[in-house]
Order: structure tokens, then C-alpha cells, then sequence
């Protein structure tokens, strides 16, 4: 099985910055999308052999992820269940036989951490979430989840310490919903690789320096680990500030 997920910036741009020629290269079993900023009936895409699935925000022209699977899920459901955080369109579960499948993009924390506080919930009602469905079936969990764990994880630490997607508040939430039972299916194949970035400002020429972050992941429960192949990220994969990740399991 291969599965992609990739944060386009906005769907309908990166349909028009060769998104369609990377999809039908890449040919995953699933392939998921996060902050496609689009609104029901914005977007209608042709894509033979795949189920598709949207979850929009109410905010028009914000976040919304999306999954284009090629076997039907046994089903598929929309947030998290908990009102106060199902209104941006962040997650969508498909269930299938073995494992779920989810993909999230989560809250940014902001310039100046304004919301932080909110995020730090966010990762609190998430984690509880994906344990629920961990006690039923193995999880697959992937997309921009808005971190970078460790200082290996970004170009630049030291001057980000205190900035949105590196602070204390952000790693630790990461740290703890990997030691409640997932794995970080690229640190696992590739523990010490460094200058390997998800994510990179389209300020100062941050991707042709290569000064990025790794904020895109795909995490597995544990018990999936002996089921792990190989974990990827398609650096050269142009389209968006972020880039394509992939995990392969069998």
C-alpha cells in the first residue's frame, strides 16, 4: 500500500502548478490533501478509479483537507465530533478493513502564539481521538500537523525557539501522542537524517537555501510498525510551500 499526503496551499492553485501530473505519477492507494481552501462545488476533479471525500471550513478560502481513495472505505466520517473544533474541516477518518485512515491539518498557533492556547486543546481533544479509534483497529494518521519535533526537524532552531510550530507547548503535545502509542514512520527508517524539510516560507528564498521545516508526517500505531516498507519525502516536488510525504506498508 502507498499513501500520499501533500498541504497544496490551495487546491485550485496547485491544479494550475502541475498537481494532476504528480497525482497520476505518484498512483497511491490513497492520497491526501490538506488546507485545499475551497468551498463545496469549487473543485470538480476527474479522477478515474478513486473515491473522493472533502471536508470543508465554513471560513471561505480557508483550510479544508480532502482524501481521494481507490477502495471504498467501509466508512467516513468528518471532524472530531466535538463542535467547538469541527468548523474548520480539519479531519476526515475513512475506516477501512485492518486499519483507519485519517488525515489532519492542524491549527496553527500563529504569529505571536495567539493561538496557541487553542492548538494546545486542539492536540489534547486529537490525541484522545485517535486513541479511540486505536482501541478498535490500527491507525494510519497523516498530514501538516504544524511541528517540528526535534531541533533535526528544522534548518534554523535556535532563532525559532519561541515561534509557532517550535515552541515547548507544540513539541511536547507531539512527543506525547507518539509515546501514547504511534510512530513516526520517516524518523523511523531514517533517525538521524537532517536536512530533509515538508515545508519551506516562499520568503527570503527559504526553498532554493533549503531552509525548512519537516511539519508533514505520517504517523502508524505501533503494532503497524512491522507492516512499515519505506517513508518519503518528495522534496522535489514543486506546487506548494509544502511538499509531498509518503509512507508504504504492506
Amino acid at each position: 500500500m502507498k499513501y500520499i499526503s501533500w498541504n497544496v496551499n490551495g487546491l485550485r492553485a496547485c491544479l494550475q502548478k502541475g498537481f494532476l501530473d504528480f497525482f497520476k505519477q505518484a498512483d497511491a492507494d490513497a492520497f491526501c490533501l490538506q488546507e485545499t481552501k475551497i468551498s463545496e462545488g469549487q473543485v470538480e476533479l476527474d479522477l478515474e478509479g478513486y473515491h473522493q471525500y472533502y471536508n470543508y471550513a465554513e471560513k471561505k478560502g480557508y483550510s479544508g483537507t480532502a482524501v481521494f481513495t481507490k477502495k471504498e472505505p467501509l466508512s467516513v466520517t468528518y471532524g472530531l465530533g466535538i463542535e467547538e473544533h469541527d468548523h474548520e474541516g480539519r479531519v476526515i477518518t475513512c475506516e477501512f478493513e485492518d486499519h483507519y485512515l485519517v488525515t489532519v491539518y492542524t491549527p496553527n498557533s500563529k504569529q505571536e502564539l495567539l493561538r496557541l492556547s487553542y492548538r494546545c486543546e486542539w492536540e489534547d481533544a486529537f490525541r484522545e481521538y485517535l486513541l479511540s479509534l486505536d482501541a478498535k483497529k490500527p491507525v494510519v494518521v497523516c498530514g501538516d500537523m504544524n511541528v517540528a519535533k526535534e531541533e533535526i526537524d528544522l534548518k534554523n532552531p535556535s532563532s525559532n525557539h519561541h515561534n509557532a510550530g517550535f515552541t515547548d507547548e507544540e513539541r511536547e503535545k507531539m512527543r506525547t501522542l507518539l509515546a501514547s502509542g504511534f510512530t513516526d514512520t520517516f524518523r523511523y527508517f531514517y533517525p538521524d537524517q537532517a536536512g530533509i524539510y515538508s515545508w519551506w516560507s516562499y520568503r527570503f528564498q527559504a526553498r532554493a537555501k533549503n531552509a525548512g521545516w519537516r511539519i508533514d508526517y505520517f504517523l502508524v500505531s505501533d503494532r503497524m510498525k512491522d507492516r512499515l516498507q519505506d517513508a518519503k519525502i518528495h522534496t522535489d516536488i514543486m506546487g506548494s510551500d509544502h511538499c509531498p510525504v509518503e509512507v508504504m506498508f504492506d
